[in-house]
């Protein structure tokens, strides 16, 4: 169905895609190719949320000879109005030939409706090509979009004997410096950074972008967009002169205090304050998903908090950075699991693993839901 040069224009989008990985948030990352012939007569991917699509960015770049071209597209294009025009339009106006998308956009608002107007336009439509590929670029978006709730990806840095701190609570720093700057890559993809109380008191963590640390070459342009940051923090025990306060961006505290005096000094701190049953992990993710438009969302927290998500089911991915070095058998573990038997155990699978500094990074994916709770 698809050809050589086929594959190699959706690679080249996908390619294209990648470059707004940190900064089209809450939109999805997208790319496109426009090829007359043999040639490549323009290229272009979505930037930023409310500017120019990448169909519309890559129409701009080809001009009078996107007629007859065929559109390599990573997502399927929009067909409705929403900060920009529906892309769909634009193509059938530029009179390409044909389209090849990725994948089916999974916005219910989509889904189907823009390759059905490209089709009644007269444009050939083909779509599935590298759709793995395309979907591991949008696990957030794609998730909100058909469940409701963001991708959740648990960050942490362990020992080789699979510890996170001292008992005392000392953790700076298990890992080298390389892991950091690894990190600071992990926040800027998320929509929202999840922390607890408990390690907000015991680290007084910025959880900010930095464009030093980032090691990248638009790192000004991504250190613009902060991700929330989200402080579970029932009994609301954040100091207001807490350091996530003073940081440029937002600061969500989720309580179930009826303080008012807290609140109000909170507040005026600077900080948002959301009254919400915080045991109701998944309702939490849901409203994030809604009312926040979040894709992705990054837990930085202890194994407390990181345990419950996992003991929910509600996360998607870890990502562990693995120090060579021990900490010894009264340090903190990684998680905290209320599991007795061997039938609870909850399999992953190791999906990427590199070295990173003199530390290793491994990624790993549940393989399956979480045990049901007994009654």
């Amino acid at each position: 169905m698809f050809s050589a040069d086929d594959h190699r224009h959706m690679a080249r989008a996908l390619q294209l895609a990648q470059q707004g990985l940190y900064t089209t948030e809450p939109n999805p990352r997208v790319g496109c190719v426009l090829v007359q012939g043999a040639e490549v007569v323009g290229e272009g991917y979505h930037q930023r949320a409310g500017e120019g699509h990448a169909e519309v960015n890559a129409l701009a770049a080809a001009g009078a000879r996107a007629h007859g071209a065929t559109a390599y597209v990573t997502l399927e294009p929009c067909s409705h109005f929403g900060r920009t025009p529906p892309c769909c339009e634009a193509l059938i106006k530029a009179r390409v030939a044909r389209v090849v998308s990725a994948m089916e956009d999974p916005n219910p608002l989509v889904s189907g409706r823009g390759h059905q107007r490209l089709r009644d336009a007269g444009i050939a439509v083909a779509s599935g090509l590298l759709a793995a590929e395309a979907g591991r670029l949008n696990p957030g978006f794609i998730k909100r979009m058909s469940q409701g709730l963001p991708y959740v990806r648990i960050k942490q840095a362990m020992s080789l004997d699979g510890r996170t701190a001292m008992a005392s609570g000392e953790s700076q720093w298990i890992t080298g410096p390389a892991p950091r700057s690894d990190v600071q890559r992990l926040r800027a993809r998320s929509s929202v950074i999840v922390t607890g109380s408990g390690t907000l008191l015991a680290d007084n963590p910025a959880l900010t972008l930095r464009a030093e640390q980032l090691g990248l070459a638009n790192a000004a342009d991504v250190v613009r967009r902060q991700p929330l940051r989200l402080v579970l923090d029932s009994a609301l025990q954040t100091p207001p002169e807490a350091a996530i306060l003073a940081q440029p961006g937002s600061t969500l505290i989720v309580h179930r205090s009826d303080d008012k005096a807290r609140v109000a000094a909170l507040q005026a701190a600077g900080a948002e304050l959301l009254a919400f049953d915080s045991r109701d992990l998944a309702g939490l993710l849901r409203w994030l998903a809604v009312d926040r438009q979040c894709n992705e969302l990054l837990i930085e927290a202890g194994a407390t908090l990181t345990g419950a998500f996992i003991d929910a089911g509600l996360v998607d991915e870890l990502v562990i950075y693995l120090a060579p070095t021990l900490l010894g058998e009264r340090a903190r573990p990684l998680f905290r699991l209320p599991l007795d038997r061997m039938a609870q155990q909850r399999r992953l699978l190791l999906v990427e693993q590199r070295q990173v500094g003199a530390d290793l990074r491994l990624t790993y994916r549940f393989t399956h839901p979480a045990p049901p709770q007994a009654e």
